[in-house]
């Protein structure tokens, strides 16, 4: 009888070093996953350009398009605040007959984590309003989601510069 006793704990112990060892090959051997990358600053600066391409389209769901369903747009030459993609399109199909063109004289970009980045600065429009050219300088603040793999707007905040 002690024999068998022995040969269980003998069994038991050598069972528990297998399991032992087991998880620790199985823990080496899949390493742990790697935190997403964070994007440049220059990769969300990039972003600008896209949007403005997007304005020079004419198609307000066009630029639509950049921004979140859940975005929010707070715009230049509006008072309305806009919380759906209908409302974003509007503001877009109003804005975009004086065929925008934005030039960023000013900017700065904070890359908040892998999936969350500002941009922020003073850019300026040329607007063709009644046949002339006129310039609109204003201040910005686009936050940016990174969403199914695509960036999106998910603030913009753009308000005409107060001294002119």
């Amino acid at each position: 009888m002690r024999k068998v006793r022995m040969s269980a704990i003998v069994a038991t112990t050598v069972a528990a070093a297998a399991v032992v060892t087991g998880c620790s090959a199985g823990a080496t051997a899949s390493p742990a996953p790697a935190a997403p990358a964070r994007p440049t600053q220059q990769q969300i600066a990039d972003l600008f350009p896209q949007w403005n391409a997007a304005l020079a389209t004419g198609d307000p769901q066009r630029v639509a398009d950049l921004y979140a369903p859940d975005a929010v747009l707070l715009p230049t030459v509006s008072n309305q605040v806009r919380r759906t993609r209908a409302e974003i399109v509007d503001y877009f199909a109003k804005f975009l007959k004086d065929k925008p063109q934005g030039v960023i004289e000013d900017e700065i970009v904070d890359v908040l984590d892998a999936d969350t980045a500002v941009n922020t600065g003073v850019y300026e429009f040329t607007l063709a309003k009644d046949g002339k050219a006129q310039l609109v300088r204003a201040r910005y603040t686009y936050v940016y989601e990174l969403r199914d793999g695509k960036w999106l707007i998910v603030n913009h905040h753009s308000s005409a510069m107060p001294e002119g």
